[in-house]
C-alpha cells in the first residue's frame, strides 16, 4: 500500500455524513486533510480534532458553493492555511463532496429550487476546480461525487439526478483536459447509504431501508464507511491508473 503521508487532501463538505466519513477515511490512510463546512462550524472543528487525534494535521474552511463569486476569496483563505498550518503551497487530492437533495416530482420543482441543484452540485464543482486548479500537484487526484440514481431512477429525484449525471460527463472532461498535469479525475455513485441526507429517510424508515436492501445483492443499505474508503482509495496512489471513470459504489443494486 502507497505511503499517503504528507499529502494533502481537500474535501468539501465534511462536518457530517459521508463527507465526516471520508475525512476520517482519509487520515486512517495517512493524509492530512482540510474540510470545508458551509454554516456549522462546531461540527466541523470536531471532525478536525477527530482527524488531529490519528495523528494527522486538520483545517477547516467555510464555503458556500451556491456562492461562487466566493471562490477567489476561499482560495485566498486555502493558500494562507496551507502555507500556516502545513508548510505546503499546494495540495494533492480534491475531493468535491458537498451537497444537499432535492425530494419533489417534475411537476412540483420550482425554478429556484431547480437554480440550487444545478449551482451545488453541478457549477460549483465546475468553478472550483477550474479555480484550484493551479494549486493541485501533478500526478494529484479529483474525485467528483455522482449517485447511482444517474444510472438507475426513483420518483422525485429528478433535479438532484440530472446534475449528477451532468458530473460523470464533466468528470470525463475534466480528465482528458487535466491529463497533461498529471491529474486524475474520476466520480464515485454512491447507492443509498444511512446518513441524515434526504431527512434521514434511508437510515430510519425501515420500509424504505427493506426495500432498498432487497433490490441490493449484498442484501443490505450502505454505510457511510462503505464509501469513504473508496474515496481515499481513489485519492492515493494505489489508484493511479485509474481516470476518467464513474465508479458505482452501491453493492450492486438495480444490477
Amino acid at each position: 500500500m502507497t505511503n499517503n503521508s504528507g499529502k494533502i487532501v481537500l474535501l468539501t463538505g465534511g462536518s457530517r455524513g459521508l463527507g465526516k466519513e471520508a475525512a476520517l477515511q482519509l487520515a486512517k490512510s495517512g493524509f492530512d486533510v482540510i474540510i470545508t463546512f458551509q454554516s456549522s462550524k462546531e461540527s466541523a472543528e470536531a471532525v478536525v480534532e477527530e482527524i488531529k487525534a490519528l495523528g494527522r494535521k486538520s483545517s477547516s474552511l467555510q464555503l458556500d458553493l451556491e456562492k461562487t463569486v466566493s471562490f477567489d476569496g476561499f482560495v485566498s483563505n486555502l493558500k494562507e492555511i496551507l502555507e500556516k498550518d502545513f508548510g505546503r503551497n499546494k495540495i494533492d487530492a480534491l475531493v468535491n463532496n458537498a451537497g444537499t437533495g432535492h425530494y419533489a416530482s417534475i411537476a412540483e420543482t420550482t425554478e429556484a429550487a431547480f437554480d440550487a441543484m444545478s449551482s451545488i452540485h453541478l457549477k460549483a464543482p465546475f468553478f472550483l476546480t477550474q479555480k484550484l486548479l493551479s494549486l493541485i500537484n501533478e500526478g494529484g487526484s479529483i474525485v467528483n461525487t455522482s449517485s447511482g440514481l444517474a444510472r438507475f431512477s426513483y420518483p422525485n429525484y429528478a433535479a438532484y439526478a440530472i446534475m449528477k449525471a451532468g458530473i460523470d460527463s464533466l468528470t470525463r472532461y475534466q480528465a482528458l483536459e487535466f491529463g497533461p498535469l498529471k491529474i486524475r479525475v474520476n466520480s464515485i455513485a454512491p447507492g443509498a447509504i444511512e446518513t441524515d441526507f434526504g431527512g434521514g429517510a434511508v437510515r430510519d424508515n425501515k420500509a424504505i431501508n427493506d426495500m432498498i436492501a432487497s433490490n441490493t445483492a449484498l442484501g443490505r443499505v450502505g454505510l457511510p464507511d462503505d464509501i469513504g474508503s473508496v474515496v481515499a482509495f481513489l485519492c492515493s496512489e494505489d489508484s493511479k491508473w485509474i481516470n476518467a471513470q464513474r465508479i458505482e459504489v452501491s453493492g450492486g443494486i438495480h444490477i
